[in-house]
């Protein structure tokens, strides 16, 4: 018999959700970005893609994990009554 699969109600930002939205977003928005700024550069070895690829990605995922945490604070914020 299959586990029950537990549930949770979190007090403030739901940090799973942040991380799961980040890890989504990032390759959705992130592989377009690295191959479309590719592009523009001379990447001459693999060394040098796999390492450009790095960079921009980092820079994508900083981004996008600030932009998901912002969204689910304010939602946190504004769905919590104040006291």
């Amino acid at each position: 018999m299959p586990h029950r699969v537990e549930r949770t109600d979190p007090d403030g930002v739901d940090f799973g959700w942040v991380m799961q939205v980040t890890f989504v977003a990032t390759i959705v928005a992130g592989a377009p970005l690295v191959a479309a700024l590719s592009t523009t550069t001379t990447l001459p070895t693999w060394g040098a893609r796999a390492a450009f690829a790095v960079r921009v990605g980092a820079l994508v995922w900083f981004v996008t994990a600030l932009l998901a945490y912002a969204y689910a604070r304010r939602a946190a914020d504004t769905s919590t009554p104040e006291t």
